[in-house]
């Protein structure tokens, strides 16, 4: 793992949160080498950083920053905090309670959908996407869908991490996508 040459980014303090990412072999499934990034989550000058570096990925200024179920809510809250921004969730099918938007995607294991409350976003807002790790990017590619089929400009989409070998940086070649950390 590589800290990302975007000049955005302090590639010496996301050194800090490479240090603590934990890699699980044969998880889910054998082959797989998993990204566990709760020890990132539990140190607390590790998580400061991430978020710090997360939220000076984006072009400004952010209305709302987007955070994809389930780490990107994690991330996405405190990165709204800092952008002074507001926060909305993007979420698995069936967990929002108001009327909805859906896109169905492809992932690494399957297929699966998201879904945004209709009036989670207006026309014109500059929305910032958050999520942990980009694998092969029908899930990020699906929500920047979602939002723009609202009207929103998504202007910036930030990753913790990329899996490069799955080329899901493709999905995303018309958005401006920061990916802290790249894996090969």
């Amino acid at each position: 793992m590589i800290p990302t040459d975007d000049a955005r980014i302090d590639g010496k303090a996301v050194q800090q949160i490479i240090d603590r990412v934990r890699q699980i072999p044969d998880y889910p499934q054998p082959g797989v080498v998993f990204k566990d990034i709760t020890p990132v989550l539990a140190d607390s000058a590790a998580f400061a950083v991430l978020i710090d570096q997360l939220a000076a990925a984006a072009i400004h200024p952010i209305d709302i920053v987007v955070g994809v179920e389930a780490r990107g809510f994690i991330l996405g809250a405190p990165v709204a905090r800092v952008l002074n921004a507001g926060f909305v969730p993007v979420r698995k099918a069936g967990k929002l309670p108001h009327e909805t938007i859906s896109r169905d995607y492809d992932l690494e294991y399957g297929s699966a959908t998201v879904e945004v409350h209709a009036d989670a976003v207006k026309a014109g807002d500059r929305v910032l996407v958050v999520d942990d790790v980009l694998a092969t990017g029908g899930t990020a590619r699906a929500t920047c869908d979602l939002l723009s089929s609202l009207g929103a400009e998504v202007v910036t989409v930030a990753m913790m991490l990329e899996i490069e070998a799955l080329a899901g940086s493709n999905q995303l070649a018309d958005y401006d996508l920061v990916s802290l950390i790249i894996d090969g």
